[in-house]
């Protein structure tokens, strides 16, 4: 008995300590992972610039990440977002790959922004070790020069990655290998005795001479610093890099420059852009947001994606067709058989036919993307010119030696189709102040027609609505009066004004929204309906694109070839310039002179002089100047090579 007592005792004490050893084995080890959880976390930790954008406070977003633990690539299934309740992408897989490039398009309002947002705030369950750049919103104004408040940014980057590496050699080094790469990989190329000469080589490219580079962030506008913004975020080079509408405060130059540095990225972006010209010469892949609230991922750049997709779509059609005359075939021979009992066994066969057609998935009918009717009405002929400029020098201090424009001449009429092309600080806005008369000349005169009436669009009208009021609120606040027509004034009813705003993609719930609740796409069309209902002689575009989706840039277009008044238009997007421009001008060098070619061989020319500045010695180029004939290449050449 008493060895039997003594054996069931030391059975027992043998399994608690056996017990107690695994139990606290397995605290160290929870305690151990979680400290390398946390470790892996903080990779991702210094990426999200700008904060939790407050659009993602009335989202609803879900989504589960499936992807390997410290893979470098994302994958997440069942993503869902909703806004405002309306449904914005439902139960669709998410996945970015590690160096592909993907560009989002989609109507405007379709989630876009929403996504990126998400994105960013890790809303969606994006991996801790993923470090993430948003590019959405200007640098905060300071006392930092350009160079310094990127320079900043780097260095804060380059410490926190070093002081990173240093934990995870103290926590498990075999265990923390694969980060440790990544981290080994992103300090390599960081060399901070250059970080300066590499900032300045970055903000050059964007546009900044030397005296800009030195100057204070908060003496800069909004574009300027936004610029500094897009340097920072090219100088950290992030795993995960977020960019919406990256080109819409720089020149032509600056979009080429950044066009050829996005390509050679290494990580992964995904960028918001309607420019198909951008699209095309930076992106691997294409994401379009479906009608029916999906994401579905494209190969190959934007003119890829179109041939792609149209092929599809012709394809699924003739399959839906076929389907549907089978299925129309087979119940007509039901129909027929009536209640002839020795017909009812093949009605019945028939009809399982169609039933396992249905239970295996019939072929949808592909939806085309919703076309807008925009539309400028006639608005009669005015006597040319309408607009003429006599030896008009100009500048804000009044001081000669400040000139933007020196004995500048020129008229405008009804017929003109212009784009003003040219670097940032050349005065391409300026010139649209003075003809709109919000300035007036140092020398010489502006003078303009009695009746002229201008329609004007510039990157900030979006800004002036007033938010509070839905569309046809303020339509009807705007024009109490009613509408000039050739009949005289005339008063819309409600339907009429719904009728006005459809045709600018404002239809259904939108025209009953409160414009504060838009996306920015939508507001820059109420601004168009706006114009188009002031019935305008010309029109003074300044920007238009920047948040029209690519459907509504083509609608846009065919009302300006329709219209009967004239045009002057700036604008980056190589596509909307070679849809509307009979004449380039390029503005540089205190004057305004006309390109002689195309658009498309202005961009090829900005580009031969992007490679020759790069070339060539930078005090040499500074110092050559540009041959006469090329006018315009002027603003490029210096840009490049200083």
């Amino acid at each position: 008995i008493n060895a039997e007592y003594m054996g069931h005792f030391l059975s027992v004490y043998f399994f608690s300590c056996l017990f107690i050893y695994l139990a606290m084995g397995k605290k160290d080890r929870q305690a151990k992972k979680s400290a390398t959880a946390e470790v892996k976390d903080a990779l991702g930790d210094g990426g999200l610039k700008g904060g939790r954008q407050a659009v993602l406070d009335t989202a609803i977003i879900t989504g589960n990440c499936t992807s390997y633990q410290g893979a470098r690539d994302i994958i997440m299934e069942s993503v869902s977002i909703a806004l405002h309740g309306k449904e914005l992408l439902r139960d669709t897989k998410l996945e970015l790959s590690y160096g592909r490039r993907y560009g989002v398009i989609g109507a405007n309002g379709c989630g876009k922004s929403t996504l990126l947002a998400a994105l960013a705030a890790r809303e969606l369950p994006v991996p801790g070790h993923i470090d993430i750049w948003h590019l959405h919103e200007e640098a905060a104004p300071s006392e930092m020069t350009a160079v310094e408040a990127v320079v900043d940014v780097v260095l804060s980057e380059y410490k926190r990655l070093e002081e990173l590496s240093d934990k995870l050699l103290e926590d498990d080094p075999e265990k923390n290998c694969d980060l440790i790469d990544q981290i080994g990989e992103k300090l390599d190329k960081m060399d901070p005795q250059t970080f300066e000469s590499r900032a300045c080589e970055l903000l050059s490219g964007l546009g900044f001479a030397l005296p800009m580079m030195a100057k204070q962030t908060k003496d800069m506008s909004g574009g300027w610093r936004m610029r500094v913004a897009l340097a920072q975020a090219l100088f950290v080079n992030p795993s995960l890099l977020l960019m919406d509408e990256p080109t819409n405060h720089l020149d032509l130059a600056a979009c080429v420059w950044l066009e050829k540095t996005l390509a050679k990225m290494d990580g992964c972006l995904v960028l918001i852009s309607h420019s198909q010209d951008f699209l095309n010469g930076v992106c691997t892949n294409i994401m379009q947001f479906t009608w029916n609230n999906r994401l579905e991922v494209w190969g190959g750049n934007y003119d890829t994606y179109v041939q792609t997709r149209t092929e599809k779509e012709r394809n699924q059609l003739t399959k839906y067709k076929k389907e549907q005359d089978d299925i129309e075939h087979i119940r007509k021979f039901i129909a027929s058989c009536g209640t002839y009992a020795n017909l009812q066994k093949q009605a019945q066969s028939k009809q399982k036919i169609i039933d396992k057609m249905v239970e295996a998935g019939l072929t949808d009918k592909p939806r085309a993307d919703e076309k807008y009717e925009f539309y400028f009405p006639d608005c009669g002929k005015l006597a040319p010119p309408v607009c003429a400029f006599d030896e008009v020098s100009f500048s804000y201090s009044g001081k000669v030696e400040d000139y933007l424009y020196s004995k500048l001449s020129f008229g405008i009429d009804c017929d003109s189709r212009i784009a003003l092309l040219g670097p940032n600080g050349a005065g391409k806005s300026t010139l649209i102040k003075l003809i709109c008369g919000d300035i007036s000349p140092v020398e010489g005169t502006v003078k303009k027609h009695s009746h002229l009436r201008i329609g004007r669009y510039n990157q900030h009208s979006a800004e002036v609505l007033p938010m509070e009021l839905n569309p046809i609120e303020f339509m009807q606040q705007t024009f109490a009066g009613g509408l000039s027509t050739e009949d005289g004034k005339k008063v819309l009813t409600l339907d009429e004004w719904r009728t006005k705003l459809g045709k600018f993609g404002i239809s259904g719930d939108l025209q009953t929204r409160q414009i504060g609740t838009m996306s920015h796409g939508l507001q820059t069309r109420v601004v168009f309906a706006y114009i188009a209902l002031g019935n305008p002689h010309v029109l003074l575009l300044d920007e238009p694109t920047n948040h029209m989706d690519m459907n509504c840039i083509d609608s846009l277009a065919e009302a300006i070839n329709t219209f009967s008044g004239g045009l002057m238009l700036v604008s980056h997007d190589y596509r909307l310039i070679s849809q509307v421009a009979k004449q380039i001008w390029i503005c540089d060098n205190k004057t305004v002179s006309t390109w002689p070619s195309d658009v498309k061989a202005y961009k090829e020319h900005l580009e031969k002089e992007m490679n020759k500045g790069k070339a060539s010695a930078k005090p040499k180029a500074a110092a050559k100047p540009a041959p006469k004939p090329k006018a315009g290449a002027k603003p490029a050449a210096k840009k490049g090579k200083k």
